[in-house]
């Protein structure tokens, strides 16, 4: 589903979508006909303008996902502003895409989402959780029920890495890190990698600033575990 003010460019979406094979239920012109079309439609990927009348794209996205829990929005808009970013990760948006990305990366970005993954660049990711994180704390609140091995998985989620990535640094094989990914999801109740990163800043787990620590974080409390040190 698309949703725009434009026409010229929810059309423009459309043949790029439909030549990727993809199918087009549904569009709506602001956030109260979209909230509308939405639930008469149930698409599995809604593409979400942010700025638009009478309803904005990130109060649609949070009426949306709590609603109807099983679709995905992935926000789009011609401003790369932070601010943007971190309401559309705050509503639930599981992506958000710049409206004048090339095509191939409108439909990655649609197949990801609709994977049921997170589509966020990592540069985008560090830069915003770098920006929006809570005051340092030198006594990290513990998560319950996250092993020692899904913290240090967590940390790095929170710092934008692939599946791939994490396997590397942490000497662990992708299906490893995938399934640790899936059970921090479960245990903590968020929606994708986005909001994980999100509470991983939140809770003090990581903090601004420490894309440098390099072999050597702060330590963090796991709860049932012991202290957890890198």
């Amino acid at each position: 589903m698309i949703v725009d003010d434009q026409a010229l460019l929810r059309e423009g979406f459309r043949l790029i979508l439909e030549r990727a094979g993809m199918e087009v239920v549904a569009e709506a012109r602001d956030g109260i006909e979209a909230v509308a079309v939405c639930a008469e439609h149930r698409p599995d990927v809604v593409l979400m303008d942010v700025r638009m009348p009478r309803l904005d794209g990130i109060e649609a996205t949070r009426r949306i996902v709590v609603q109807q829990p099983g679709v995905r929005v992935m926000a789009l808009t011609t401003f790369d502003l932070d601010e943007y970013v971190y309401g559309a990760v705050l509503a639930g948006a599981s992506g958000f895409l710049l409206k004048d990305a090339p095509p191939d990366d409108l439909v990655h970005a649609v197949r990801v989402v609709a994977r049921g993954e997170a589509m966020l660049a990592p540069e985008l990711t560090r830069r915003l959780l770098d920006r929006f994180a809570t005051a340092p704390s030198t006594s990290p609140a513990p998560l319950p029920n996250v092993t020692e091995r899904e913290a240090a998985v967590l940390r790095q989620v929170a710092r934008g890495r692939s599946n791939t990535e994490i396997a590397s640094a942490l000497f662990l094989s992708e299906a490893t890190v995938k399934t640790c990914v899936s059970r921090l999801l479960t245990k903590l109740n968020l929606r994708d990698r986005v909001q994980l990163a999100v509470l991983a800043y939140e809770s003090g787990l990581v903090q601004a600033g420490d894309e440098a620590w390099g072999h050597n974080p702060p330590e963090w409390t796991t709860h049932p575990g012991p202290r957890l040190s890198s």
